[in-house]
């Protein structure tokens, strides 16, 4: 086992990681943590418990374009609305409604996968050889699945690497790119993704 994820005995997956890319995954989903930023304070006990799942988020799209890539419009880009004989306007306020609902429970869900994976990586340490065994099992895998996911969406939008786009020419940057170590850290995820994909 190196570098990729691998069926686990008993269920569930595991991987071989070095010192430095456990340094790296757990600096990406720090990172990412900062950017979802920090969850909704605890209820006082006496809250009524009813209150905190009605709780209602943002109605706005974020302006930062990770985050943006992570919380989209549940109904597209207002742009598309005329093909599907919707009116602009009525989208948009089906979108904010929308968000104004869901998007505290889908940051909470972002956040606890992030936060799985630091966790998970903080109790590994590299033996002799230089690598240590990181064993998933239970919910861990779809935590993880989750949070590579969340890490190659922002790093895609800072990258400005859409699906539409042609992008293929940030996969020969020379070494001295400034965006070079980006592009390599998405690569390297997504093949972690793939493979955790291939265990599950």
């Amino acid at each position: 086992m190196g570098g990729t994820f691998e069926t686990r005995q008993g269920g569930g997956a595991a991987i071989a990681l070095d010192e430095i890319e456990i340094s790296i995954l757990r600096s990406l989903a720090v990172q990412l943590l900062e950017l979802i930023g920090p969850g909704a304070p605890e209820p006082a006990e006496d809250a009524d418990p009813l209150a905190a799942l009605f709780a209602e988020g943002p109605s706005e799209p974020p302006s930062d374009p990770a985050l943006a890539r992570l919380f989209p419009d549940a109904y597209g880009a207002p742009g598309g609305a005329a093909e599907a004989g919707v009116d602009a306007a009525e989208l948009t306020a089906r979108a904010a409604e929308f968000r104004r609902f869901t998007e505290n429970d889908l940051r909470a869900r972002k956040r606890e996968d992030a936060l799985a994976v630091v966790r998970s990586l903080d109790g590994l340490t590299p033996a002799g050889d230089g690598a240590a065994v990181l064993e998933l099992a239970g919910e861990l895998p779809l935590r993880w699945l989750g949070a590579l996911n969340d890490l190659r969406l922002t790093i895609a939008a800072r990258l400005d690497i859409t699906e539409d786009d042609e992008s293929a020419v940030l996969f020969r940057l020379p070494d001295d790119d400034p965006r070079k170590p980006m592009v390599m850290a998405y690569l390297w995820l997504g093949g972690l993704q793939e493979t955790l994909i291939e265990t599950l």
